[in-house]
């Protein structure tokens, strides 16, 4: 399961799918302008994905 923690004040959340109960993973998708983006995705067909956590203003790293 992927652990998100903030750099700054050390908050940390995991995250579950709501729809099917499974742990989302960690990754990146590239936009159409080329940036480079921290999602949280479910390894089931169908469920998607979200852009991953924010807390302090900045986006909490991963650890798996």
């Amino acid at each position: 399961m992927a652990n998100y923690t903030c750099g700054k004040c050390g908050m940390s959340v995991n995250m579950t799918c709501a729809t099917c109960g499974v742990a989302l993973v960690n990754d990146t998708i590239t936009t159409d302008t080329g940036a480079v983006v921290q999602v949280s995705k479910c390894p089931e067909e169908g469920c998607g994905m979200i852009k991953s956590p924010l807390c302090c203003g900045m986006d909490m790293g991963c650890e798996l």
